[in-house]
């Protein structure tokens, strides 16, 4: 019971956090805009100045909403990975996933000449779509392989290893493209492949969000068999649970997920690994029915930090999102390596 109490508070203060912290992602930027003109634009109202209306809403404003559903989507999808393979350093990036999708976009934008911004078929709508569509193709190729080899190799961390090595095979891929892409194509790739949140516009905002909602809403209908997995595979088959077709939604949705936001945002590193982590730690305990909320919205805060982060140097430079994901991640999956033993991931 004092359990409860406990995450419902601590679920009660990340919803301040995250809405304190989307504030500040509107306030804070490169550009120095009053306080007051920032409410008067959000309200409705004018600045002045056509210059600070379209930093608001045309920048800020998409930034920040993208954060948010991209952190929560790249954290739930690690925390399904790590209940599905039943591996505390399964994530989107370690097992290759993201690498995937990175192919996938290198196809479309290196190969094909799309871009996210830009048209494919003749239209700003083809573009994305088709970028979109490389993406989860890489990273449903990528699931395939690793489901495979998870029916042949019973151990985590040979299962680590082979999508390692899917990674590698992902790169050396990505490179040859590179050798023989223009060099306005190899440019535009490496700027995507740094990440940051200001590749969807507001334009572009209903088709990101319904697709990464639709992902979010099917992780939120498999906590009960998520917790029954948990005990082990056997054990949810007698709860009645049906594993093989739970493992299929699961991996769709993380494919989904996961392809959406590296399409627009790029390839985001440890934020799909180490936020589930966090939430474990603080909540202590693994209850999906409380763990995957608290994930979810502790996603979208460490990404609207993350971004904010990128702003604080000061100057009109920002710096890529992977610059500072890492500084946050590594000393939190550097903990649950060398305290694994005295952590309970299963309770």
């Amino acid at each position: 019971m004092r359990r409860e109490h406990s995450a419902i508070l601590f679920f009660t203060l990340l919803c301040i956090g995250v809405f304190v912290l989307f504030l500040a992602n509107l306030f804070w930027g490169s550009v120095t805009i009053p306080v007051e003109k920032v409410v008067r634009i959000l309200l409705g109202g004018s600045s002045g100045r056509e210059t600070w209306d379209y930093i608001v809403l045309q920048s800020r404003l998409p930034q920040s909403m993208t954060a948010v559903m991209a952190g929560a989507a790249l954290a739930v999808s690690g925390l399904m990975l790590q209940t599905v393979f039943n591996n505390p350093l399964a994530g989107p990036s370690i097992l290759g996933i993201n690498a995937g999708a990175s192919l996938g976009v290198a196809i479309v934008m290196l190969l094909l000449g799309g871009s996210v911004g830009g048209s494919f078929t003749g239209t700003p709508l083809g573009g994305y779509v088709a970028i979109v569509v490389g993406a989860f193709l890489g990273a449903a190729l990528v699931l395939a392989v690793i489901i495979f080899f998870s029916t042949l190799v019973r151990s985590n961390v040979m299962l680590l290893i082979i999508g390692l090595m899917v990674g590698y095979i992902t790169s050396s891929l990505i490179s040859l493209l590179n050798f023989f892409a223009t060099a306005e194509g190899v440019f535009s790739y490496t700027m995507w492949g740094m990440g940051d949140f200001s590749g969807v516009s507001m334009e572009q905002m209903p088709c990101f969000g319904t697709l990464i909602m639709l992902g979010l809403i099917i992780s939120l209908l498999l906590v009960k068999p998520m917790n029954a997995l948990l005990l082990g595979e056997r054990y949810a088959e007698n709860l009645g649970v049906r594993v093989r077709r739970v493992r299929v939604w699961m991996l769709a949705a993380t494919g989904l997920m996961t392809a959406v936001t590296t399409a627009f945002c790029g390839p985001i590193s440890f934020i799909g690994l180490a936020v589930p982590h966090m939430a474990r730690l603080l909540l202590g305990s693994s209850n999906h029915t409380i763990l995957l909320p608290v994930t979810l919205l502790l996603g979208g805060a460490v990404s609207l930090f993350c971004n904010l982060c990128c702003t604080l140097p000061g100057g009109a430079s920002i710096l890529p999102l992977n610059v500072i994901t890492p500084v946050l991640g590594v000393p939190v999956i550097l903990y649950v390596i060398v305290n694994q033993k005295r952590i309970q991931y299963f309770n």
